[in-house]
């Protein structure tokens, strides 16, 4: 019986009823005083809480649909996903323009790291907390021209105010000889919402997933900025720009890259940024690659949503205004909007109810120059083992689309 399954859950709950009728029938017949009798009637309260919250988390897991089977359920879901449909036509692999100018002091090519809270690198700026753990990168060494480097950062919205803590990692070329004037490509990755950005090297393994594509030659040396999806945290402000309220959107838009080329050498100009994200941070991404292509040319989603959440998290998003409620949609957005000229990757598990069918519906409504792939696995649900799968093909796929270092 799958766990999914409604008899599943019909089952559960008729157990649950048999457990609570059990217990108030055999209640009176414990009611003595005798150790015995005392364990036995814990036992029936442990029994009939056990009871009712299986029924309670196969309830959510099938509204949700977190975990799509048992096998999914205890993590033995392997098999990475598969691309499909139209992905555009890749950029170019070096900078039409040239690297851009450093905007602020590059990084340091040694192995040495800041331990310390360091000062903020000008009006703009990436402030460096200390380094953190690569993850699952397979290697005794620390050597950051050999793995890379992560570090804890701070990324301070000049523009908005705003400001929120996350991870850069350097990939191993950034560090090696003969690179040293060498700006890189960068991709905003976003989690979920409330999310931890530490989930995405720790759970995700962002930093050790490229490590592993850049060995198999199937992506380019990529920085990676790993951060939450609201700035305004404990309010989620699915990234929007909200009235009289935290301008989260310009500061993914504006902040978040003017931090990244004062403080590393990422690549400037157009195009040499792009932005992935899971479920919430999916739904992100594309908003983001829609009302900002310029910014942003390629964007993916891991199992995101195509309208903005409006719940007690969120509070007024809009301000009262429907034509912001209407933007914020993004299926509106296509139908009612000129087209951004956008490549996105669309990925999801097939058993995803919550958005595979979206995702397909998106994808099929897409048109020139919005060009939409999909990459699917066929079984998993809304959880860190479907993405764990569905981000080697998704970050090779966007890093075909950015700019090579230069």
């Amino acid at each position: 019986m799958g766990l999914t399954s409604h008899k599943l859950l019909a089952l559960a709950a008729l157990l649950a009823v048999f457990t609570v009728l059990g217990t108030l029938w055999v209640w009176p017949k414990l009611a003595v005083r005798s150790w015995p009798a005392m364990f036995l009637r814990l036992g029936t309260i442990a029994v009939t809480q056990l009871s009712l919250l299986v029924v309670f988390g196969l309830a959510v897991n099938d509204y949700f649909v977190f975990y799509s089977s048992w096998s999914d359920l205890l993590g033995h879901e392997h098999g990475a996903g598969v691309v499909q449909g139209a992905g555009g036509t890749p950029r170019a692999t070096t900078p039409s323009g040239g690297p851009a100018a450093p905007s602020g002091p590059a990084a340091p090519s040694g192995p040495a790291a800041p331990t310390g809270p360091a000062a903020p690198t000008g009006p703009a700026g990436v402030q460096v907390l200390g380094t953190a753990k690569i993850t699952g990168a397979g290697s005794v060494s620390r050597d950051p021209a050999r793995i890379g480097r992560l570090d804890r950062v701070r990324l301070p919205g000049v523009t908005t105010g705003l400001s929120t803590d996350g991870y850069v990692y350097l990939p191993p070329q950034y560090f090696q000889p003969g690179n040293e004037t060498k700006h890189f490509p960068a991709v905003l990755v976003m989690t979920g919402f409330p999310g931890d950005a530490a989930n995405l090297v720790t759970k995700l393994r962002y930093p050790a997933t490229e490590l592993d594509l850049l060995d198999k030659g199937t992506m380019k040396p990529t920085v990676l900025v790993l951060m939450r999806p609201s700035p305004s945290m404990p309010r989620d402000s699915e990234c929007e720009d909200v009235p009289h309220g935290p301008q989260a959107q310009t500061y993914f838009s504006t902040d978040v890259p003017a931090d990244l080329r004062a403080g590393y050498r990422v690549l400037g100009g157009a195009g040499s940024l792009g932005v992935m994200g899971d479920s919430t941070g999916g739904y992100c991404a594309v908003k983001l690659g829609m009302a900002h292509p310029g910014t942003f040319p390629a964007a993916v989603s891991l199992s995101g949503y195509f309208k903005a959440a409006e719940d007690v998290t969120t509070g007024d998003l809009f301000g009262g205004s429907q034509q912001r409620r209407s933007e914020a949609d993004l299926n509106w957005r296509l139908a009612h909007l000129p087209v951004p000229a956008l490549a996105v990757l669309l990925a999801d598990s097939k058993q995803d109810g919550r958005t595979y069918a979206d995702s397909t519906a998106f994808a099929a409504a897409a048109r020139p120059p919005l060009v939409v792939a999909q990459a699917t696995v066929g079984t998993g649900g809304h959880n860190f083992t479907t993405w764990d799968r569905l981000i080697p093909p998704s970050l090779s796929w966007l890093s075909a689309r950015l700019p090579a270092p230069g």
